[in-house]
């Protein structure tokens, strides 16, 4: 496979433009203008890479803008048995067109603030490693359960993509759960590979990948605002789609990526892609700092960072560093300055270490952990509750019914009550265990389901022994063909005193061993999603039994050294020696508080 042939660039004289590009095999892509899109398709087969290069002469390439608030999504895509005999049984060919289509979704989401950085190809070329159907509901449950059981534990990655040749039943080109980045069990999705551009399949996947981001399609009741109309193609998260394809996302994708944001979706996107796992070559001007670079700012003509010479992809003069929450003024930013906040009562938060110009991985406290008074346990990052839920379904006032209501509602098995479907697509009946793992069922709020413009109320009375019914608030919400049925209780939510929800199932929280862990913390700290202490402020990891600065060997230092806040490092002999100088200090500081204590 050709690298160093995928570009992102804008129109120079145009505003508002956006190019994406591949020179791998004939040049192909496309040209969004204000008012236009414009196809680029390979026109002779005799050109070769060197004369089509010296086409672009107009174009400015622009690729890979590191930016601070940029989120990454290392991003594996599967190609399944039928694609590769569709592509002429050629692995190569496979695995050119999957970049090129991780090179066009990477483009779509940079204006989001969002990169898709492709750490891995698969092709099944001698069979499918999951079943593949007509039937979307089934691959994508299958497909899932593969990543889940097979892939993730093979290679770390935040989502995965099944880019399949088999013709789905009915209208769906696509299909994804909704709100389910970053977890083991749901995020991904599958994609009919139903165009002879791959700009196509680019299109849907990054439709898909919208839907795990929490985006809903754009309905006209919803009055998004998308800066291309139907004619030109629409936005992205269009309930259908056709030629020309969409380029862009509407207000409504923005506003409801930031509201999942806000919720915690996305945890593991804060750490940078291992750079030596990227498809597309090592490049100075990619955007991405590699082997024998000290910076990369982008392209020459983009490139606005003061620290570093785009050129040489080196630090200028005097700069120690060039990028990262933790640079500020080319200069490191003192230990324990906050680097990142924590979003919720789940996440915690990030210091910067003294010695990095980059914000420590995020990290968030472990599986199993309580939450929200008790009501909740902390699962991916995020306090899971039957309460919250309801209030996404019905808005302000709404909280879960008793659980009479899930008993006998989640027990018919049929549409408005269920654990969801088995892997056949039936309706799965719930066990009386289980009920409260099923659909969601509610009392209070709006008259009508705030989510979905096509939500369905289901109002269920349940008579009581006593006397008196109950009145039971469920939904049948139907988002469209490509997402499951989002009125089911979420995984991770807790389901009873020391149960949570898992596979539709409600299990004993301690699967997650989360006691055992902060078991370790002498009850000075929590334990966080890498079984590691994050310790209180004036505790010292990893085990919180001494004294020391806080926070945990993956976050950084929850405070900021004395020493380092008055004598901040700069364009000193210091900041030679400033790991030095900063172990000695810690060291010291540790010695004295030691003494104080005894």
């Amino acid at each position: 496979m050709q690298m160093n042939c995928y570009y992102h660039g804008e129109v120079q004289g145009y505003t508002h433009s956006d190019v994406s590009l591949s020179t791998c095999s004939g040049i192909r892509g496309f040209i969004l203008l204000e008012n236009k899109t414009l196809m680029v398709e390979p026109a002779f087969d005799h050109l070769s890479n060197s004369k089509i290069t010296d086409m672009l002469f107009s174009i400015r390439q622009h690729k890979r803008d590191v930016q601070k608030t940029t989120k990454y999504v290392e991003l594996i895509i599967v190609a399944d048995n039928r694609e590769f005999q569709k592509q002429g049984k050629d692995v190569e060919k496979v695995k050119q067109r999957l970049a090129e289509i991780a090179n066009y979704v990477d483009k779509f989401y940079r204006v989001l603030n969002i990169r898709v950085a492709l750490v891995g190809l698969e092709v099944w070329s001698d069979a499918d490693k999951c079943a593949v159907t007509q039937d979307p509901f089934t691959t994508l449950h299958e497909f899932l359960d593969w990543r889940k059981l097979k892939l993730l534990p093979q290679q770390p990655h935040d989502n995965a993509q099944l880019i399949s040749g088999v013709y789905f039943q009915g209208t769906t080109i696509g299909m994804a759960p909704i709100m389910s980045m970053c977890t083991a069990e749901q995020s991904g999705g599958i994609v009919m590979d139903h165009s002879d551009n791959p700009l196509g399949a680019a299109v849907t996947l990054a439709h898909e990948l919208g839907h795990n981001f929490g985006m809903n399609h754009d309905t006209p009741e919803r009055g998004c605002g998308c800066r291309m109309t139907v004619d030109r193609g629409g936005c992205i998260m269009t309930p259908s789609t056709g030629y020309p394809f969409p380029t862009v996302f509407s207000t409504c994708s923005k506003k409801d990526l930031v509201a999942s944001l806000e919720k915690g979706v996305g945890m593991c996107l804060y750490n940078m892609p291992e750079v030596k796992l990227l498809y597309g070559g090592q490049k100075c001007g990619n955007g991405y700092i590699e082997e024998g670079e000290e910076c990369d700012c982008g392209e020459l003509e983009e490139c606005m960072n003061p620290c570093c010479n785009a050129t040489t992809c080196t630090l200028k003069g005097d700069a120690v560093c060039a990028h990262g929450q933790c640079c500020e003024d080319c200069q490191l930013k003192p230990a324990g300055t906050p680097c990142r906040e924590s979003s919720n009562s789940c996440d915690l938060p990030e210091f910067c270490t003294g010695t990095n110009p980059h914000c420590p991985a995020n990290v968030y406290l472990h599986d199993g952990h309580a939450c929200h008074n008790m009501d909740g346990y902390c699962y991916n990052g995020i306090c899971q509750t039957h309460e919250q839920q309801c209030i996404t379904l019905w808005g302000p006032g709404a909280k879960p019914a008793p659980g009479i209501c899930f008993e006998r509602v989640n027990s018919a098995g049929d549409p408005y009550g269920n654990c969801g479907k088995d892997s056949k697509g039936s309706f799965a009946k719930c066990q009386a265990r289980d009920a409260r793992c099923g659909k969601i069922q509610c009392q209070g709020g709006a008259n009508r389901p705030v989510i979905g413009t096509n939500a369905v109320s289901i109002d269920t009375n349940i008579p009581l022994q006593e006397g008196g019914r109950i009145l039971c608030r469920g939904t049948h919400v139907y988002l469209g063909d490509d997402m499951p049925d989002p009125g089911l209780v979420l995984a991770g939510t807790k389901c009873a005193e020391g149960m949570i929800c898992l596979n539709r199932q409600c299990q004993n929280v301690s699967v997650f061993g989360v006691h055992k862990c902060s078991g370790k913390c002498n009850g000075r700290g929590e334990c966080n999603n890498k079984k590691n202490c994050h310790c209180e402020a004036h505790w010292a990891p990893p085990f919180c039994d001494r004294a020391g600065f806080g926070g945990s060997v993956d976050s950084g230092p929850m405070r900021q050294a004395v020493l380092m806040c008055s004598f901040p490092f700069r364009n000193t002999l210091l900041s030679k020696h400033a790991n030095t100088i900063l172990l000695l200090f810690f060291y010291l500081n540790n010695l004295f508080q030691k003494q104080l204590i005894t």
